[in-house]
């Protein structure tokens, strides 16, 4: 089990507690009535969005597999549409502000290239390639510097080369 695991069940709680002390905040402000009308409106709106992020998501998957382009960037932009209207559904004030803002384009594009950095990262360079096109890298220009030659080794020569007789024992065997 990944070490980053053990702190799900703590994060849960603190997103539970925060989400009950905003929702406590937000009804003492605006009224009871409100803030639930709010949250029951905000997870109204998640669900309607999770099915439209989640028919997109499914047809950019299929234009770019038809036109022979990797489709990484499609799944990950589905992903985060889907991750921001699944939060929107989710009842609670924080996690529908944080699902909205996942929905917006300069911020979708931000969550999107970090979840592609991520999976690049964590996959090999020939999946990663598949998934998402070759990479671009960076060159600098500056002098050529010449690689280091390896040194060959020198075998080691025991008793001027000659074959000695005899048979190979096991370590811990008599």
């Amino acid at each position: 089990m990944r070490r980053g695991l053990r702190f799900v069940p703590l994060a849960l709680l603190l997103a539970v507690l925060l989400e009950l002390a905003v929702f406590v905040t937000a009804g003492r402000a605006l009224g009871f009535g409100t803030a639930v009308l709010l949250v029951f409106a905000a997870s109204l709106l998640g669900l309607v969005l999770l099915r439209r992020e989640g028919m997109r998501a499914w047809r950019g998957f299929r234009s770019a597999a038809q036109a022979g382009h990797p489709p990484g960037r499609q799944v990950t932009d589905g992903l985060v549409g889907l991750a921001g209207a699944l939060l929107l559904a989710v009842p609670g004030l924080v996690s529908g502000l944080v699902g909205l803002l996942l929905l917006v384009p300069p911020l979708r594009r931000l969550a999107r290239a970090a979840v592609q950095r991520t999976a690049e990262r964590r996959v090999s360079s020939m999946v990663a390639g598949d998934l998402f096109g070759p990479r671009t890298v960076r060159v600098r220009q500056g002098a050529p510097q010449a690689a280091p030659r390896p040194t060959p080794e020198q075998p080691v020569v025991a008793d001027g080369g000659r074959a000695i007789e005899g048979e190979i024992v096991e370590p811990g065997r008599n």
